[in-house]
């Protein structure tokens, strides 16, 4: 699985990655029916993005589907709106980073900073509770 920091970075990486596993296809001449698309917020925090080119729409990818027909080929073709790309993603569709390598839809619940939050509210209950 190929990560990017960028989405721009993610749509060129999968451009190549189409073109280098279809080597009888000419860029010019590729014929793009889905685009899918992955968003991932990793454990420090940063965002990174997956995007994949597929040839019919019957392929299975590791994205989501987010562009088919001659959407999907606008993007393939470098035609597209990254602001409006970002925009329309999902935030539900999101995976997050549990453990190296585990991605769910829902963020971890054991971070450092509800760690921080939790231990400062047993703090100050514990306070409360010792005035009493």
């Amino acid at each position: 699985m190929n990560l990017y920091a960028t989405l721009e970075e993610a749509i060129d990486a999968a451009r190549e990655e189409y073109l280098a596993a279809n080597p009888e296809v000419d860029e010019e001449e590729a014929s793009i029916e889905q685009f899918n698309l992955q968003k991932y917020v990793m454990q420090d925090g940063d965002i990174m993005w997956q995007a994949e080119f597929l040839t019919t729409e019957a392929d299975q990818g590791e994205g989501l589907p987010v562009a088919s027909g001659e959407a999907a080929q606008a993007i393939f073709d470098g035609d597209f709106d990254e602001i409006e790309l970002r925009q329309e993603w999902l935030p539900e569709n999101t995976l997050h980073e549990w453990d190296e390598g585990e991605f769910q839809l829902e963020p971890p619940a054991c971070t450092e900073e509800a760690d921080a939050a939790a231990e400062e509210w047993e703090d100050d209950n514990s306070e409360s509770e010792n005035r009493f």
